[in-house]
């Protein structure tokens, strides 16, 4: 479990508005979660252990969770702009056999690209409903 110490700031019924300060690790994030210049971040989170604002709490993220949002956000787009660019090249060029099957390539790669970040934006925001995916306050430490 990837595990976080953090403060509860706002309680919205069975979900916790948790402040947590910013890792070493969120200097290269492109999620977009957070705003990269603040030295805390805010993360929502399942209040399993009954937390009221202003208490220190221990927040767990499933692995799973984790890896799963890690592919969604990385490894979704890079396979998109491969499959584009494969695609621009042996299918698109053999109907213009004179256009530059390299430009092809570039054009149909980065529009997959474009078009895997919507999909990805759509799909993050649809599941965001989803509880099971989400931190959890696990214990009240202070």
């Amino acid at each position: 479990m990837i595990e976080e110490v953090g403060t509860v700031k706002s309680i919205d019924g069975l979900l916790a508005l948790v402040v947590v300060p910013r890792k070493s690790s969120c200097d290269g994030c492109t999620a977009g979660a957070c705003n990269p210049e603040e030295k805390v971040m805010e993360i929502e989170a399942v209040n399993r252990a009954g937390a009221s604002p202003g208490q220190k709490v221990l927040v767990s993220i499933k692995p799973s969770a984790y890896m799963k949002g890690s592919m969604l956000v990385y490894g979704v787009p890079a396979l998109f702009l491969v499959l584009g660019a494969v695609f621009g090249k042996e299918v698109v060029g053999g109907f213009f056999p004179k256009a530059d099957i390299d430009v092809l390539s570039a054009l149909f790669g980065f529009a997959a690209l474009v078009c895997s970040f919507i999909a990805v934006k759509i799909f993050v925001g649809a599941s965001a409903k989803n509880i099971e995916s989400k931190p959890v306050i696990e214990e009240i430490l202070e």
